[in-house]
Formats: C-alpha cells, sequence, structure tokens
C-alpha cells in the first residue's frame, strides 16, 4: 500500500504541477507565449511580454502549486493511504515526492509537449511547505542579488545555489527548525538546486557573453 501511495503521490502532484499556467494566461489574451520573448512559459517572461498583473498572477499561482502539492497533496493521499504506524516518516517522505513531482510537472508539462518553465516559483512554493527557514535564507538572497544586478537569472542562480548549504546550517545548528537538516531535506534541496541551474545553463551562457535581459534597461534600437 505504501509503494501504491507514493505513485499516486508523484502522479497527482505532476499533473498539478503540469498546470501550464503562463501558457494558459497569455494564450488567452490571444499570445503564444513560447513565440515572443525568451519562449519560456514561466512568470518572467510573461511579465515582460504581458505586464505586471498578468506576470504577477502566474508566479504566484505556480508558486501555489508547489506549495499545495507538499500540504495538500500528500497529506491527503497518506491520511487515507497509510497505516498509522508508519504515517510519520511516510508523511514526511510523500511532501517531499510530492515537491519533487509539481516541480517536474512545470518543467516538463505533458500538456505542452513536455516543454515548460524553468520551475522557480513552483520551486519556492515547495520549498515554503518543505524547508521555510531555509526557504527565507534563499529568497533573500534572490532579493539581495536582483536588486543589485537586475538579472532574474543570477538572482534565481544564486537562491539555487545557497539552499542546500542553508538547509543543511540549519540542521547543523539545530533547534526548532532542526528536523530539515536531515539528510533527506538536504538531498532533496541539492536536487532542486541542481535542476533549477541546470534549466538556466542558456541564461548562464548570456550571462558569461554580457547579453542576458536586465530588468528595466532598455533595449537599444539596432542601427540601419
Amino acid at each position: 500500500m505504501e509503494v501504491f501511495s507514493y505513485i499516486i503521490t508523484a502522479v497527482a502532484a505532476y499533473l498539478l504541477g503540469s498546470i501550464p499556467t503562463g501558457y494558459i494566461v497569455a494564450k488567452a489574451k490571444g499570445v503564444d507565449i513560447r513565440s515572443v520573448g525568451s519562449g519560456n512559459i514561466g512568470a518572467t517572461n510573461v511579465f515582460r511580454i504581458l505586464g505586471k498583473k498578468a506576470g504577477i498572477f502566474v508566479l504566484t499561482v505556480d508558486a501555489l502549486k508547489g506549495f499545495l502539492a507538499v500540504w495538500l497533496v500528500a497529506p491527503m493521499i497518506a491520511r487515507n493511504l497509510v497505516a498509522s504506524d508508519s504515517l510519520g516518516g511516510t508523511a514526511s517522505m510523500l511532501a517531499i515526492v510530492a515537491g519533487i513531482s509539481a516541480i517536474l510537472g512545470h518543467n516538463y508539462t505533458c500538456w505542452l509537449k513536455f516543454k515548460g518553465g524553468k520551475g522557480i516559483a513552483t520551486s519556492a512554493g515547495v520549498l515554503l511547505g518543505l524547508v521555510p527557514l531555509p526557504f527565507v535564507f534563499a529568497l533573500i538572497t534572490w532579493i539581495l542579488l536582483f536588486f543589485l544586478s537586475r538579472y532574474v537569472s543570477l538572482a534565481s542562480i544564486g537562491a539555487a545555489a545557497i539552499l542546500p548549504i542553508t538547509t543543511w546550517l540549519v540542521g547543523h545548528f539545530g533547534g526548532r527548525f532542526s528536523y530539515q537538516g536531515r539528510l533527506e531535506f538536504i538531498i532533496v534541496t541539492l536536487l532542486m538546486a541542481a535542476l533549477a541551474i541546470y534549466k538556466h545553463r542558456a541564461n548562464i551562457q548570456r550571462l558569461l557573453n554580457g547579453t542576458e535581459n536586465r530588468v528595466g534597461k532598455k533595449k537599444t534600437e539596432t542601427p540601419k
């Protein structure tokens, strides 16, 4: 029964994460978000193409997908399919499975030929549910890097990189949030960070080439 609960959790969370929010919002406005801007269906590209309101809406819903996978999907399945004597440890693992599945659903959505976003907003929702204190550190890192550089991609990469480190430190120093320092939480945040950085490989190349888009910078006209 426990194996079945993991499978159900993974499938349900994947389908939740696979909802292509950015694509749906843009399509409702007559725009195929995949063919404009960076071609990404995530909140950043929606923000650039459709404006602040649409971008904030997509960001919020994409983050909510990850949070609900951890706080709604996993507990619901745990309560109904897992024996009460093994609920504790299994519930935590189901939450991890749900979080990873939701991120994979967003990044590789079955509704768009397995081409999705970069998973930053959905990952943020997952992290808020799984490891709230390390998430706060990652969020602060994102904010600082963004305001210093005005590069969304650089801020996202930096936040991803610091995440497993802060998860380990929280567990290392113990205290109220010491449960988050368990090995499985360190491993899952390391995997999430690696996936986020991998999804930004094109951005990394543009950053190195000096051609990455910077928020607030007006594009210069091409000489005729």
